[in-house]
């Protein structure tokens, strides 16, 4: 058996895979809590992930019917960017920082500027750094929390943690630490020059982690904490990587000709490369893959998190969410919603609010203001998915992950507003899914492709192609949604 981990920002998801029969035996999750502030500040501690780890773990074995003792590997995927400093102890100082929390969008702008801006960000790291990177929350630590970070001896991301964890070993791989700010993602190295611009005080080479290559492992679970979960000794803890780069795994998007696109809390486009890419717009980060070559990306803040502040405004549970969206018509009769609650990262308007347009006395309504938001929701990520370019262009298939696409009516929206086919794994927790392959690639069960292709099956009663009708809509009301975010913001 192998185990694949996804840490996400509301809850923390284990599969248990079963190599020989090529399936997926059983599933769990416990959630997390999500503490909101003002400015943006979005937070969370990592016990939370740890105690989530607990329970998903025993629970998944028990719906798999198989033992802890079972367990050959284990992988972590991790929610990407969040700061998790620790002291010398490897106790934690102070909550992690999450990739949505944009309270630090100041102290981005301020390193953007030290770096030389757009220019100097490329040179140096391959990307341009976004609110969200992990190295405006260390440079905001220093500078509002100066105690806590006078006492910071490591700083890991979520991944790291969980295999810190589970290891006691710090190390990084070079999928999840693209995404830091201070990781030079074409050289696949630290970079200590744009690290002493970000906190001067801090020695990284006593505080960053070491780099291990993806297919290495991090280490061994603790022998106490084996016998606390029931695991023989020895298990291993695969490199891991950042939920991004496991949930490309775990839908096999491993080689240049496909996309997946996640309609998590956050939604997420990205193609595989096997070169880095230099994309004409800052806002497609040229992060490292998780296995082998690059996975360019974009990524938006308000997916989920922004349908379910709808959902729940009107008291609908998600059948009736569902239902509302499809007996609404496309284009919600002239509704349009520009969904940043939590401001948003593609486009860059990291301060900026959620809008409702266009309503009158006939479209408002809980059925409409509903379809509406999936719709903006789903313009977000069809704008990233321009932004991609030729990588998007040549892909045969747009394989769906997340929450969201449990929905028949937002899989057909998100064919016809992207004009592609669309279809789901089986297993829609792709980045656990992809954890556990990874595991199986580290243990030495052979090589990648062959393993997805014995362990990712499709759900064929998911496909959805394109319906000539919603394209044609679509043509008129995403330019629309595309004007108001221009009227609205400006330069978009």
């Amino acid at each position: 058996m192998y185990l694949g981990v996804d840490c996400g920002t509301q809850s923390t998801k284990v599969v248990v895979v079963d190599l020989e029969r090529g399936a997926c035996l059983g599933e769990a999750s416990r959630p997390h809590r999500l503490d909101e502030g003002a400015n943006g500040r979005r937070e969370q501690w990592p016990e939370d992930w740890t105690e989530a780890f607990r329970g998903a773990f025993h629970q998944a074995l028990d719906r798999a019917g198989v033992t802890a003792a079972s367990v050959q590997a284990i992988g972590i995927s991790g929610q990407q960017h969040g700061m998790v400093a620790l002291d010398e102890r490897g106790q934690v100082l102070y909550p992690a920082k999450l990739w949505c929390d944009t309270e630090t969008h100041r102290e981005n702008d301020a390193l953007i500027h030290a770096l030389g801006g757009e220019p100097g960000c490329l040179e140096r790291l391959g990307l341009v750094l976004q609110t969200g990177y992990t190295a405006s929350k260390i440079a905001w630590l220093r500078r509002q929390h100066p105690e806590v970070y006078a006492r910071v001896a490591s700083v890991l991301l979520p991944h790291d943690y969980l295999n810190y964890w589970l290891t006691g070993e710090r190390v990084a791989e070079a999928g999840d630490a693209s995404g830091t700010g201070y990781f030079d993602t074409r050289a696949r190295h630290w970079r200590p020059d744009v690290w002493s611009l970000i906190a001067p005080e801090l020695d990284p080479e006593r505080v960053l982690p070491r780099l291990i290559d993806s297919r290495e492992v991090a280490g061994q679970v603790r022998p106490a904490l084996a016998r606390e979960l029931g695991l023989r000794e020895g298990v291993i803890v695969a490199s891991g990587g950042g939920d991004n780069m496991l949930g490309a795994i775990g839908t096999g998007n491993i080689a240049p000709g496909m996309v997946t696109m996640s309609l998590g809390t956050s939604g997420t486009v990205c193609a595989h490369s096997a070169q880095p890419v230099k994309a004409e717009s800052a806002m497609v980060a040229n992060f490292c893959a998780s296995h082998d070559g690059w996975l360019p990306l974009v990524c938006t803040m308000n997916t989920t998190s922004a349908t379910n502040r709808v959902r729940e405004l009107f008291g609908l549970d998600l059948a009736g969410f569902n239902q509302a969206i499809q007996s609404a018509p496309i284009g919600a009769d002239g509704v349009t919603v520009l969904p940043f609650f939590n401001g948003e990262r593609v486009p860059a308007l990291p301060e900026a609010s959620a809008s409702f347009m266009g309503l009158n006395s006939r479209n408002t309504s809980p059925a409409h203001l509903c379809r509406a938001v999936v719709e903006g929701a789903t313009f977000c990520l069809r704008y990233g998915l321009d932004l991609l370019g030729p990588l998007a262009d040549q892909a045969s298939q747009i394989r769906l992950i997340g929450g969201g696409a449990h929905s028949p009516a937002w899989r057909q929206m998100v064919a016809d507003v992207t004009q592609a086919e669309v279809v789901c794994p089986s297993v829609t927790d792709a980045a656990a899914l992809g954890g556990a392959i990874q595991a199986a690639w580290c243990n030495g069960e052979g090589e990648l492709d062959s393993l997805c292709q014995s362990l990712i099956q499709l759900d064929e009663t998911t496909r959805c192609v394109p319906d000539p009708e919603g394209v044609r809509r679509y043509r008129d009301v995403y330019p629309n949604w595309r004007q108001a975010l221009a009227t609205l913001h400006g330069g978009h």
